[in-house]
């Protein structure tokens, strides 16, 4: 213990922050500010002979200064002041910027001398940090604060007892009797601890050597105290006052460890060897009981069972909840299958067993009027969706069908079905069953299983805390099925009104309720759809649209919401309507609109750069607010850096920002922007003129997931053997078509005059080769056999197809026109690509009442009932060749 010394009359100040140094206490601080640093690298690096500093303590801004009278500081301890500071009775503030965050520095502290100190390693910056292990020696008095230099300094008084003064307080009797007590409980401490951590051999000899009045000090600054404590044993100046403080602290911490053993013993006594496990549960309800905390309000099970109790289950889902609560409370925590146990109540709590959400009035009118606002066109679609919410006005309670909306991508299958939801004023949840091969997703896993969870329908009724939603299963056609089960099987139960009474989830394990749920299906196709599912479901079909269709959806509903996703308005970008319709003619050719959404919104992208550009200058309004951090400011003053912040407030629609580009003239979309931003048109007019140029090739129509396509058939012969090659990716039911349409054409080659009676071989020392372009794509189904036919008869008579006419339908090998599917969306195809002229089987006219009128009234469709009245009309003239046939 190192005797005080003479102090000098001006000192170094180090600040320290929320810690206060004691004489005769040993710390370590970290100095890494750079008022800290500079202190030590010219009072202590360079010259220790003197070693010796201040240390004061620094109280955070965030609390409230109660002991002491204060100085204040900048939020870092690193800035410095123009001002000195004289007196010790007020407050001051360096700057204007710290005003709102000030810290205070205690205006006594403590001269420590440096015991070790050491550098650490550079930084990239330039900064470095010095370690330094500091004594206390003396309480001194701050006089004067100055805080120009590099660090601050101070002149001081010191607070210690001259050797005269305290020889007189020793012979104080109050003095006396202090001792005596602060001597007895710093042994009872000492006894503790020799028992705990056989060190109080060591204590003992300082006990018998050291002053009290410091002996005081370094018995508090050895345990953890509050910085208010800490702070009133610094202002203990008085002796007997120290004493009384260090009594009365030391005595509090002998009854805080007094009161762990007892907790410990107890503990230890209520454990056998095979409960070491519940040490710490134990040890928590031994603390409980200590304290006199035992109320169950605040236990975790107890909260469970009353959250059980308001969930509303059924009788008989409540006898099974209680059998399994009953079964949690004797389990402990640690036990396996207690958390697993925990979840699955919390679940059947959480479950919407009565909760409904209240229907609004059902407003028809209203319905009708969302409907046409958020989808344009598709006329049958939404009157049997009025259809629909009309019986459920008149009959709330009555078991609709189960809508089924079928067709292909980005025509607003999805969309419709939330718009059903908000007629109703239902709450909304979509389940996306999309590449779902497991029949756990649907019915759940069984508890018996790590990891298991419910399935998707009981989860999504979760989320939604309501048990009549409107449910969305989305992509119902692609769910597979391997050796985990079927989920569409699955479905089934779900569907069924006479069985989604009690469905069952396996996690469940008991019945819930789905007959209150509004169930509605997305799909692309029909056909992947097991028989008996779609038995369940009323089938929508949502065709693709016309171009004047797309047309009117970009005007009103796609370029508004991608101005508004890119932060543009009309006043920046315009797309005029003959830029839409080259748009939809060169660039997309498709069922749905999300590609024309895509071209729109590159459109947009490169609008956008052309306005971020211009950089304007944003003038300040009253909605801009300049703001300061004390934080940012301090750490940027360490590099020299000011910076000015601004907040502007933006607008949740108008984005007044954008009031400073009012200057720049619209960028007007041409068709040289078009060719810019889209690249070369993808399409033209003159594809099929160009493709069916030569003999052999005809066009026929087909239909695939994303609605009706152009089907190109090109036919050649050359010297070979008599055989048929087939390419293009074809399936088993398309290559039947191809031998069939051979086998008919070979069979009335003399009749058609295409060959003469002497050759009536047409495949006598020549191959046929037939291949459907586009190869990488897979291609079947039973509607390409009169294209093939045609294709093939153009081949042998050398005569060409028009080239505005279209076909589709399947024949027999007698030559009978056969109906097919998808006509709908086969003329619409056609529409799209520009053909005149529609070829359909005659028992197909029934399917035309579907097509839009003004698709039909520019197009001429052609019935046939056999193949010879396809070949009338798909060549210009008819079929002259055959005048002498008795066809």
């Amino acid at each position: 213990m190192a005797e005080p010394v003479e102090l000098p009359s001006r000192i170094g100040i180090l600040p320290f922050r929320n810690k206060v140094l004691l004489p005769g206490a040993i710390i370590r601080i970290r100095c890494t500010t750079p008022s800290s640093v500079k202190l030590v690298e010219q009072e202590l690096w360079q010259r220790e002979e003197k070693g010796l500093i201040g240390i004061l303590p620094v109280r955070d801004a965030a609390e409230t200064m109660t002991v002491g009278s204060m100085l204040t500081q900048g939020t870092d301890l690193g800035d410095r002041s123009s001002k000195n500071q004289t007196g010790l009775s007020d407050s001051h503030k360096l700057d204007g910027k710290s005003q709102q965050e000030p810290i205070h520095w205690h205006t006594r502290g403590v001269a420590a001398r440096a015991l070790h100190l050491s550098r650490g390693v550079e930084k990239p910056s330039g900064r470095v940090t010095y370690t330094v292990v500091l004594e206390g020696l003396c309480r001194f008095s701050v006089l004067e604060l100055n805080t120009k230099g590099t660090y601050s300094t101070a002149r001081i008084s010191p607070l210690d007892m001259t050797k005269a003064e305290m020889e007189r307080v020793q012979q104080d009797p109050d003095f006396i009797a202090l001792s005596r007590q602060f001597k007895v409980t710093a042994m009872e401490l000492i006894s503790v601890l020799e028992q705990k951590q056989k060190t109080g051999g060591r204590t003992k000899v300082l006990l018998e050597t050291v002053p009290l009045h410091k002996l005081a000090d370094i018995f508090v600054a050895s345990f953890e105290i509050s910085f208010e404590e800490q702070l009133s044993m610094l202002d203990a100046v008085d002796v007997k006052v120290r004493l009384s403080k260090a009594t009365e602290l030391v005595d509090r911490h002998l009854q805080s460890i007094r009161v762990a053993e007892k907790i410990t013993k107890k503990v230890e006594g209520q454990l056998s060897k095979s409960q070491k496990e519940y040490l710490l549960r134990q040890q928590m309800r031994a603390i409980k009981e200590e304290l006199g905390d035992n109320d169950d309000e605040d236990d975790d099970v107890a909260g469970l069972e009353r959250k059980m109790q308001g969930a509303g289950m059924p009788p008989n889902v409540w006898k099974h909840a209680q059998r399994e609560l009953r079964r949690l409370k004797k389990m402990q925590p640690q036990q396996p299958g207690y958390n697993s146990s925990r979840v699955y109540l919390e679940l059947l709590a959480d479950l919407p067993w009565q909760t409904i959400s209240e229907e609004v009035e059902l407003d028809l009118k209203a319905a009708k009027e969302r409907l046409d606002s958020d989808h344009y066109g598709l006329e049958k679609v939404k009157q049997r969706i009025i259809e629909y919410l009309a019986v459920r006005k008149l009959k709330p309670d009555a078991r609709g069908p189960i809508l089924c909306f079928v067709g292909p991508p980005g025509v607003g299958k999805t969309s419709l079905a939330s718009s059903i939801a908000a007629a109703l004023g239902r709450k909304f949840v979509r389940i996306s069953l999309g590449g779902v091969k497991d029949e756990a997703d649907i019915r759940g896993h069984r508890r018996t299983y790590i990891g298991s969870m419910p399935g998707r329908l009981i989860d999504g009724l979760k989320k939604v805390a309501v048990c009549n939603p409107v449910m969305l299963l989305d992509e119902i056609d692609k769910t597979g099925s391997d050796v985990r089960g079927d989920p569409a099987s699955a479905l089934l139960e779900v569907l069924d009104p006479e069985q989604n009474k009690t469905f069952n989830d396996h996690y469940l394990n008991v019945p819930f309720d789905l007959s209150k749920v509004i169930f509605v299906a997305t799909a692309n196709r029909a056909q992947p759809i097991p028989p008996p599912l779609l038995d369940r479901m009323e089938v929508i079909e949502l065709p693709g649209y016309t171009p004047e269709e797309k047309l009117r959806i970009a005007m009103r509903h796609l370029i508004p919401r991608v101005l508004n996703q890119h932060g543009l308005n009309t006043e920046f970008l315009k797309i005029p309507e003959a830029m839409v319709k080259l748009i939809i003619q060169r660039y997309t050719r498709e069922a749905g609109v999300r590609n024309l959404e895509r071209s729109l919104a590159a459109l947009a992208r490169a609008a956008a750069v052309r306005v971020a550009e211009q950089e304007p200058t944003v003038p300040l309004n009253k909605d801009v607010h300049q703001i300061s951090s004390p934080l940012l400011e301090s750490r940027l003053a360490e590099g020299g850096a000011e910076v000015e912040m601004e907040v502007i407030m933006m607008g949740v629609n108008n984005h007044e920002i954008s009031s400073a580009f009012r200057d720049m003239s619209p960028l007007i979309v041409d068709e040289a922007m078009l060719e810019k931003v889209l690249g070369p048109p993808k399409f033209d007019d003159k594809e099929t003129s160009e493709r069916v140029a030569t003999p052999g090739v005809s066009v026929g129509l087909v239909w695939t997931s994303f609605g009706g396509e152009v089907q190109f058939v090109e036919a050649t012969s050359m010297v070979g053997k008599g055989e048929l090659h087939l390419t293009g990716q074809l399936g088993d039911v398309i290559k039947e078509s191809a031998q069939i349409a051979l086998t008919w054409v070979r069979a009335r080659a003399s009749e058609l005059n295409l060959a003469t009676a002497k050759e009536s071989n047409l495949l006598e020392g020549r191959d046929v080769h037939i291949h459907f372009p586009a190869g990488a794509v897979p291609k079947d189904g039973p509607s390409a056999g009169v294209t093939l036919v045609t294709s093939l008869v153009s081949l042998f008579s050398r005569r060409r197809v028009r080239s505005d006419t279209a076909m589709t339908g399947e024949m027999t090998l007698r030559g009978l026109v056969l109906p097919v599917g998808g006509i709908k969306d086969k003329v619409l195809a056609a529409h799209r690509y520009g053909l005149k002229r529609v070829i359909l089987p005659e028992r197909n006219l029934k399917d035309l009442v579907e097509v839009p009128s003004a698709v039909l009234g520019s197009m001429e469709i052609l019935l046939a009932k056999r193949m010879e009245d396809v070949l009338e009309h798909a060549f210009e003239g008819g079929c002259p060749w055959r005048q002498h046939s008795k066809l």
